[in-house]
């Protein structure tokens, strides 16, 4: 198959289980656990459902029915979805090493009101990161008044290095990458007795990723009961980016959960020179890349999936996209014109690639078909940040120009 200029690839599989949400799914991330946390999260200070915006210039340009974005940009004033997950991991924790010492598990009430201080000053949580988990880990660590150490690797911003020291974490940097980081960030937890609260999980190391992904499906929670409020239909697609694919296999089962068989087709979207999910996909496993140029999405700059957001993403996501680097500046520039609909919006560089697979895909009538994209065709895209550093967001939004032929024509920002 041809594809537009800015996708690179596309691959489609047949749904593994098109029906109801698998049984043994459920002990990956149960409608249960999403319950939970979303119980616990609607309780922190600050908590309120991050917008759902209709970009409605962009779907008549598109000849689809609707497309809703939302909007992360200003979730608990951390800038990402991310601060759903790891904060959520953390108190989880902390109240498991409450339990160990006392021998009773606290409400996360408690911990929140500094119930348990002096009992988790001697806990320390560590994590590697991009910057927006680290951030949320931190954050959490604050909040459960824990200690907190945070990887980098070297394409991680000083502004994204200052966010996380300002919020109290000890913050080392590395000079390799992404991955890099996550080794030297176990082998130093190893030696020193530290918690990982990660949102990659790999062999040994699944508990705490699966309360990760319970906190992202918050997100999902919220898009579901935004839809209702508002008597709107469901979506029929979620184009939703992924990293190391812990939000897009979140948000699929949440969805899978209460949609059931009328759950919408999920199409997962990557960065060409990070595609750990895509080439899972292709070769039927759990699959790395290897990193060779960092991708300006750098949330997504990650070469190794989860092994349980593969899981879930094998059993029920059908399409998979990369797309390049170029659209990347022009559509947050789009977005914060106003220019798609939906008014002015924040958007950084990891919350636009699946809006790029979408402009993409919509605009080839090759794979629109490949994808089922109609005229009544209601699409969820993910806004997964805003400008979480906000000198990098100003120079992209300045370098953003006239986007690739891909976007529709008079929707140039």
């Amino acid at each position: 198959m041809s594809t537009p200029p800015i996708i690179r690839a596309h691959l489609e599989r047949p749904l593994e289980r098109p029906g109801a949400y698998p049984e043994e799914l459920g002990a990956i991330l149960s409608a249960g656990m999403a319950d939970a946390a979303l119980a616990e999260i609607a309780n922190w200070p600050g908590y309120a459902p991050t917008p759902l915006r209709r970009l409605d210039r962009l779907s008549r340009a598109l000849g689809l029915s609707a497309i809703h974005y939302k909007d992360e940009g200003e979730r608990f004033g951390l800038g990402s979805f991310k601060a759903l997950g790891g904060a959520y991991a953390v108190m989880s924790l902390a109240a498991g090493w409450v339990e160990r010492l006392t021998g009773t598990r606290p409400a996360l009430k408690a911990i929140r009101e500094g119930k348990f201080a002096k009992v988790l000053g001697d806990l320390t949580v560590v994590t590697a990161t991009d910057g927006n988990h680290g951030r949320s880990v931190v954050w959490g660590a604050r909040m459960a008044g824990c200690n907190c150490r945070i990887y980098i690797h070297a394409g991680v911003s000083d502004g994204r290095q200052k966010a996380m020291e300002e919020l109290g974490a000890t913050v080392v940097r590395i000079r390799g990458d992404y991955d890099e980081s996550v080794r030297l960030c176990a082998k130093e937890a190893d030696e020193n007795g530290w918690f990982i609260v990660s949102d990659t999980s790999f062999e040994g190391y699944m508990d705490l990723p699966r309360t990760v992904m319970a906190g992202y499906t918050v997100m999902a929670s919220e898009v579901l009961a935004q839809l209702r409020e508002a008597d709107e239909p469901m979506p029929t697609h979620v184009f939703v980016q992924a990293g190391v694919g812990g939000v897009a296999a979140a948000v699929l089962a949440r969805f899978w959960q209460i949609l059931g068989p009328k759950r919408p087709r999920f199409v997962i979207v990557e960065p060409d020179r990070a595609a750990c999910v895509f080439e899972s996909a292709r070769h039927d496993r759990p699959s790395n890349v290897h990193i060779a140029e960092e991708t300006v999405m750098a949330g997504l700059s990650c070469g190794e999936v989860s092994l349980l957001a593969w899981d879930i993403l094998k059993r029920g996501a059908q399409d998979y996209l990369t797309i390049g680097e170029e659209c990347v500046a022009p559509i947050m520039r789009l977005l914060a014109t106003g220019d798609a609909g939906g008014g002015k919006i924040v958007a950084g560089e990891s919350a636009v690639p699946g809006l790029i697979g979408l402009i993409g895909a919509a605009s080839d009538a090759t794979m629109r078909k490949a994808i089922g994209l109609e005229a009544d065709s209601r699409v969820l895209v993910l806004g997964c940040e805003g400008a979480t550093d906000p000198a990098i967001y100003r120079a992209m939004i300045e370098q953003g120009g006239k986007a690739p032929s891909a976007l529709p024509e008079g929707l140039d920002a």
